[in-house]
């Protein structure tokens, strides 16, 4: 469920999406190849003599340089990572919008937000509920961009048409972000589950073992 809880898509700064690192590059002047699984920067632009090889490779999300070519390979990182990050939090953002758009959500904008230190962006998505007896129609997920691209969200109550939707906005997500949110659900949650006689969905996995 989505409703009555907070979760994290948690960002490793070791991890780098690869159409993200792409679009790093591209920015940077830096050329590359991609073979297989890994990805290879090949030519930074700067005189450098790798004989064939590759100064920056990626794998599995991991980025290492080449230590034998290059005395800088540390440096390196870091300045592809000051590119990077930035775009990650416009990929996170983009992503999370697209995703619910998809499932009849709309975008609310954060006017009073200012970024910060830890927080890149803060907005809200908004579902609108069909099922009789509700007495909302109107509900909103809300969003935080951490500047590592971590996601966070944060939702009360929603009805279980908003509530569904929203779930399959989360999946996506996992898909698009290759790594499970992290769920943590509220006290309503609970007293929500009670006031309706349900089974709590960690109920429902002890029951199943």
């Amino acid at each position: 469920m989505s409703r009555y809880e907070s979760s994290r898509f948690v960002k490793d700064p070791k991890i780098m999406n690869k159409e993200v690192l792409r679009k790093a590059c591209d920015k940077l002047g830096w050329k590359y190849v991609e073979q297989g699984d890994d990805f290879l920067v090949t030519h930074l632009n700067r005189g450098e003599e790798l004989y064939g090889e590759y100064a920056l490779k990626l794998h599995d999300g991991q980025v290492t340089y080449n230590s034998y070519y290059l005395s800088n390979g540390g440096e390196l990182v870091s300045e592809l990572q000051a590119v990077f990050f930035p775009l990650n939090v416009e990929y996170a953002r983009d992503s999370v919008i697209s995703s619910f758009k998809a499932n009849g959500f709309t975008f609310k904008k954060n006017y009073s937000f200012k970024p910060t230190d830890e927080i890149a962006d803060m907005f809200s998505m908004v579902g609108f509920t069909q099922l009789p007896g509700e007495e909302e129609q109107r509900y909103e997920i809300g969003f935080k961009i951490l500047n590592d691209g971590t996601v966070i969200t944060d939702s009360n109550y929603l009805p279980d048409d908003v509530n569904d939707r929203a779930h399959k906005s989360m999946d996506h997500l996992q898909e698009l972000f290759g790594r499970e949110r992290i769920m943590t659900k509220k006290p309503e949650y609970d007293a929500f589950i009670r006031e309706h006689g349900l089974k709590s969905s960690v109920d429902h996995i002890s029951n199943k073992r």
